[in-house]
C-alpha cells in the first residue's frame, strides 16, 4: 500500500509540472530582444574644411577671400531683402554656407589637376556628381555641383567654379535642393554661373 501510495504521488507530482509548462508556453519559447543596428552614416568635416586637391591651390593663391556664416546671420542677412521670397525661402533652410575663393596672378597659372583630385576625392566619400561642365574651348575652366545624401535626403551640396585666374569652392549645408541654387547666386560671394547651371531632378531619387 505504501507504495502504491507513493508512486500515485509521484504521478501527481509529473502531472502537475507538465501542465504548468503547458499554461506558460510564452515564456519558455521568448526569444531575447536584439536592438535593430542603426544604418551608419559618415560623420561629415566641418563646413569650413576645404577638399584636400583645393589646399594646395589655396596656398599658392595670390589673394583669397574665405567666410562661414551660420543659420543666424543667413536669416539676417535675408531680412535685408524682403521683397526676395524664394530667396528667403531657401535661406529658412540652409544651416550653414561657406565660401572660399582664391585669385591667381596670371592665366592658367594654378595646377589644373586639383580640381580632378576634388571630383575623386568627393566620389570616394560617397557624394554624387549632379554637373560636370568643362570650357567648350578646351581650358581648365569647369563647373562642378556635388551633393551628399543623409537617409534619402540631401544634406550637403559643393560647388566648384574655376576660371582662367580665380576659383571659388562654395559648401552649403541644410534641407535644399540643387534647383534652388540658382537663387543664391549673386549673394554672399557666390558668382553667377555662366549660361546657367541645368542640374537634373533628384527627386525621383531612392
Amino acid at each position: 500500500m505504501k507504495l502504491t501510495h507513493i508512486a500515485v504521488l509521484i504521478l501527481l507530482s509529473l502531472l502537475a509540472a507538465r501542465l504548468t509548462l503547458a499554461q506558460h508556453p510564452a515564456e519558455q519559447e521568448q526569444q531575447p530582444f536584439v536592438q535593430p543596428q542603426q544604418p551608419f552614416v559618415q560623420p561629415q568635416p566641418p563646413l569650413d574644411q576645404i577638399p584636400q586637391g583645393l589646399e594646395a591651390l589655396r596656398q599658392n593663391a595670390e589673394s583669397k577671400t574665405e567666410f562661414t556664416f551660420d543659420h543666424s546671420m543667413l536669416v539676417f542677412a535675408s531680412k535685408l531683402e524682403s521683397d526676395n521670397q524664394d530667396f528667403r525661402r531657401v535661406i529658412a533652410g540652409i544651416s550653414g554656407l561657406s565660401v572660399h575663393n582664391y585669385h591667381f596672378p596670371g592665366l592658367w597659372t594654378y595646377d589644373p589637376n586639383a580640381l580632378g583630385s576634388v571630383r575623386q576625392e568627393y566620389q570616394a566619400e560617397g557624394w554624387k556628381q549632379l554637373v560636370n561642365r568643362h570650357d567648350r574651348n578646351g581650358d581648365p575652366g569647369m563647373s562642378g555641383v556635388w551633393v551628399h545624401f543623409e537617409h534619402n535626403a540631401i544634406s550637403n551640396i559643393a560647388i566648384l567654379l574655376a576660371r582662367s585666374n580665380e576659383v571659388t569652392f562654395i559648401k552649403i549645408a541644410g534641407s535644399i535642393s540643387p534647383l534652388d541654387l540658382s537663387h543664391l547666386c549673386g549673394h554672399f560671394g557666390i558668382p553667377r554661373i555662366e549660361g546657367g547651371l541645368e542640374i537634373p531632378n533628384t527627386a525621383q531619387r531612392r
